[in-house]
């Protein structure tokens, strides 16, 4: 019944994707309360899929790769959805969109059956850490499909057009809310790699008796918040902004992509196939 949700949503999830980029290639104004109207139904189909293979499963659904891609991706879309009311941000949705139903369709394939939970993850800190991991991803990937948005809008005006797309947003709102997504993900990340090292030291002991220092997924998550903190601090003392910027901020959801996809798919450290 989960995946039937899920693929569910993963269908509107597509309808929204061909929505806004065929309205934003085109040139046409964005059909709002369409648009509007299948991600708040979709995100409700995944919110569904989520609570009830979690309570077939009698805890949180994020103990695997694909239960990891699916919650993801829901943050990512509620993320948004939370942004849409605060800044007229709603042609982002051609770049945050595709996103989430990319990763809905490999959660869909990667999901499989409801599994025994490992001992190992028989804890209070699996909802914490993985909950406070998947938000800081998703801040950053909000950040850098704002990004994303703004070098396109940037192309756009220097391409000898001297109006700015009305369609999309400014730069100043684009740049704006990648820099406040890039602040929140850094204080989120932060507390998940915190209370991820409580959880290690609680299951496997001391770094001097149990390496888990050098598990290559918290090897990748500090080069990723230590790059992000770089960036903050660029902007703030020698006041990076526009297009290097949103460079920066692309390269580092880079980092955190390749440490999602690679870490479990080839299996490396504890966290390999899990999330």
């Amino acid at each position: 019944m989960d995946l039937v949700l899920l693929r569910a949503a993963a269908v509107l999830y597509l309808v929204a994707t061909v929505v806004a980029l065929s309205a934003i290639t085109s040139r046409r104004a964005l059909p709002e309360r369409l648009l509007r109207w299948v991600l708040a139904v979709a995100a409700t189909l995944h919110v569904a899929s989520l609570v009830y293979r979690s309570s077939v499963a009698g805890y949180l659904a994020v103990a695997n790769f694909g239960e990891t891609l699916s919650c993801l991706a829901l943050v990512l879309v509620l993320a948004f959805l939370l942004a849409l009311r605060r800044a007229p941000i709603l042609a982002l949705a051609a770049v945050v969109v595709p996103l989430a139903f990319g990763l809905t369709l490999a959660a869909t394939a990667l999901k499989g059956g409801v599994q025994p939970l490992p001992p190992m993850l028989h804890s209070m800190w699996l909802p914490v850490h993985v909950g406070l991991a998947l938000l800081g991803d998703a801040l950053f990937a909000l950040a850098c499909s704002a990004s994303v948005l703004y070098l396109v809008q940037d192309r756009r005006l220097k391409s000898h057009r001297a109006r700015p797309e009305p369609r999309l947003p400014s730069l100043e709102t684009l740049d704006r809310l990648s820099h406040r997504s890039v602040i929140w993900g850094v204080v989120v990340l932060t507390l998940a790699i915190l209370t991820g090292i409580v959880w290690a030291h609680e299951a496997w002991g001391g770094p001097s008796t149990n390496p888990w220092l050098l598990d290559p997924k918290l090897l990748f998550t500090v080069g990723a918040w230590a790059f992000y903190v770089v960036l903050l601090q660029g902007r703030t003392a020698a006041g990076w902004r526009g297009r290097f910027a949103a460079q920066l901020t692309i390269a580092g959801f880079a980092v955190i992509a390749i440490s999602l996809v690679g870490v479990n798919v080839l299996g490396l450290g504890r966290h390999g196939g899990l999330f």
